[in-house]
């Protein structure tokens, strides 16, 4: 309805009239709602308890000398990112150097030993078989073949022991070149040094430590489980987990260690995650929440947390249904993470409304933003 410019009475009547039109024609002419949408889908999921875990590593220790002597330099520091293979001290070897040589001539001196002991076993070989030929000879002498095969007995003895005297120096020289090898002490893994336990110029004993190592690259999680749901859990069985900063962790089960706390009836799980070393905080000892599982998986159907709208006496979601939102009342089971159980009111690929649903009503117009399939 128009109003025109007229006589005063009969414009106070019109702009009354203008006045007492319906609201409702007036906002549906701005068109349908955008709103958010997914899908409702099956999910296998399983009942989960929180519980409390901390970051532990598989492989810590004190990385010791192998040898005695002096410490000539230190090449880390506390805090320092080592790899595997790097020098982490050196002890002097100077005196190696001497020994190791020395080592190297004995063992020259005792193979040519072994020529010469060889030849002699030649020379005693072959007089021995000269005079053997004159056996049916008036030439043969019982006393020459005696002697002859005596020296050729003794030759070989000398032979023997030229051989061990070798032996006894190839040891001698290894030792030597193992004393030398081990003058570089090394890191065994790549990680980070917690501690440095020695200085230049001191002398340290066989298997005096070094520096303590903590491979960063074995950062695992640990969590006392209670023993009545052990039997949920198995190698490789997913779980999830989150950090004090919230940050959220994808982790797998590694190992059930067979020990139980007669004190808490607890045992010790250890868990693996690709992401433990991306994390910029992490450290020993620090603390997770992990999500356990306490029944066997099942399927079931689940709607977006985001869906649900709180309604007199329950859950409603709005669905998605030739264009309009229709509501829907529904019943709700265990939480799965951004979604809930649905036990009754939805079915598999209803497409629900998770944006802009707390502003609908019944049969409004909807134009979806986008639905997962």
């Amino acid at each position: 309805m128009r109003c025109f410019s007229m006589p005063r009475p009969v414009r106070t009547l019109m702009l009354a009239g203008c006045l007492s039109l319906p609201v409702a024609p007036l906002l549906a002419q701005g068109g349908p709602a955008a709103v958010g949408t997914e899908t409702v889908e099956v999910q296998a999921i399983a009942e989960t308890v929180p519980l409390f875990a901390e970051v532990v590593t598989s492989r810590e220790g004190i990385i010791a000398s192998r040898i005695a002597g002096t410490v000539d330099t230190v090449a880390v520091l506390e805090g320092v990112t080592v790899s595997e293979g790097e020098i982490l001290a050196e002890l002097d070897t100077e005196l190696l150097n001497i020994l190791a040589q020395q080592a190297e001539a004995g063992l020259a001196e005792a193979r040519a030993g072994i020529a010469t002991a060889r030849a002699r076993v030649d020379r005693s070989t072959n007089a021995l078989a000269r005079i053997e030929g004159l056996r049916d000879t008036t030439s043969f002498s019982t006393s020459r073949f005696d002697e002859a095969q005596s020296d050729f007995l003794e030759a070989q003895g000398q032979l023997a022991e030229a051989e061990a005297r070798v032996k006894t120096a190839e040891a001698t020289a290894a030792e030597a070149r193992y004393q030398l090898d081990r003058a570089r002490i090394t890191a065994p893994y790549a990680g980070i040094v917690l501690d440095v336990n020695v200085n230049p110029g001191e002398f340290i004993s066989s298997g005096a430590p070094v520096v303590t190592l903590l491979d960063t690259q074995s950062f695992e999680v640990e969590a006392s489980v209670p023993s009545r749901y052990i039997r949920v859990l198995e190698p490789g069985l997913e779980v999830s987990g989150v950090t004090e900063a919230g940050e959220e962790l994808d982790l797998a089960v590694r190992v059930i260690l067979p020990v139980e706390s007669t004190a808490t009836r607890t045992r010790p799980v250890r868990f693996t995650s690709a992401g433990l070393a991306g994390l910029n905080t992490i450290a020993i000892g620090q603390s997770l929440t992990v999500s356990i599982p306490i029944s066997a998986p099942r399927e079931v159907l689940s709607v977006p947390k985001d869906a649900l709208v709180q309604a007199r006496g329950g859950w409603t979601v709005f669905v998605a249904e030739e264009g309009a939102a229709q509501p829907r009342t529904v019943d709700i089971g265990v939480a799965l993470g951004d979604r809930f159980e649905v036990l009754n009111g939805l079915a598999e690929g209803d497409v629900v409304v998770t944006r802009g649903n707390e502003r609908l009503r019944p049969g409004q117009p909807i134009a979806p933003m986008g639905a997962s399939n």
